[in-house]
């Protein structure tokens, strides 16, 4: 049996990978066990650009929500948050306007008991422990009408998260779920892996996760298109993740070169009419 450090849930099984825990060891974190790290490392034997592929999406979400509190958005649904780490939504946002509200939604029990911890003294944002793959649940969780006015508008985050939705899970509905909740106004971000530029370094990448707690589902540009049903995008569209708004005011080199193919992602963000 792996040592078990104190800040581990005790209901957790810490030999079995867990994708979150997954993630936060390719942006550096240290919220994960050896088993994480051992299955992260075989997938990045295959995809050794997943720590900037996993940066390129934080930095997706900070551009997001920026442009989403400048828009006036000031309430957030992050959907599958992951573990907390530098520059999350409620950052972000209150930075912003200091009226802005978050809940946090994770079924990972790391990720939610760091999220309590660390914003245990924040009265303007929250995390619940739910699957994002049983919207009823999480819409009608008690915590979540208390924190957030839904008849105002909303914006949804689905930030790398819907590739670990299966087709058998009906992602389409789950969203829609999601978007008939919200007011016309509101709006769904999301970032989403593709097999479109690189499927041999995809299915190894599927191959390994089908030992960790989420399978992998990658999908083309025109599946992630359909997920985006009942919302009008925003510009620039649906485009290769580095390609959504980039800041203008960001000298630093891009770590890929700017290659689409070695990030393989895309990004959106639509306004329900």
């Amino acid at each position: 049996m792996r040592h078990r450090p104190a800040w581990a849930p005790d209901e957790i099984d810490i030999e079995r990978p867990a994708a979150a825990r997954m993630y936060d060891y390719y942006l550096g974190g240290s919220y994960n066990f050896a088993a994480d790290r051992a299955l992260a490392e075989e997938n990045m034997r295959a995809w050794p650009d997943m720590p900037h592929i996993t940066r390129a999406n934080r930095a997706f979400l900070h551009r997001a929500v920026t442009q989403l509190t400048e828009a006036g958005i000031d309430q957030f649904l992050d959907l599958g948050s992951g573990i907390p780490t530098g520059g999350n939504v409620h950052d972000v946002s209150h930075a912003l306007n200091p009226a802005a509200r978050t809940v946090y939604v994770d079924v990972d029990p790391v990720a939610v008991a760091h999220s309590r911890a660390m914003l245990a003294d924040l009265p303007f944002a929250t995390v619940i422990h739910a699957d994002l793959r049983e919207p009823e649940t999480v819409l009608e969780h008690p915590v979540l009408s208390e924190f957030l006015d839904f008849d105002r508008p909303i914006a949804v985050l689905m930030m790398a998260v819907l590739h670990f939705v299966s087709p058998d899970d009906g992602p389409g509905e789950i969203i829609g779920t999601y978007r008939d909740a919200t007011v016309p106004g509101s709006y769904l971000a999301l970032s989403h892996g593709t097999d479109d530029y690189k499927p041999e370094d995809a299915k190894q990448a599927q191959r390994v996760y089908t030992q960790a707690s989420h399978a992998l589902t990658f999908r083309s540009r025109e599946q992630v298109l359909d997920l985006m049903a009942g919302y009008e995008l925003v510009e620039p569209g649906l485009v290769d993740i580095i390609h959504w708004r980039p800041d203008p005011l960001d000298a630093r080199p891009d770590p890929l070169g700017g290659d689409v193919k070695r990030y393989s992602g895309y990004a959106a963000v639509g306004r329900r009419t």
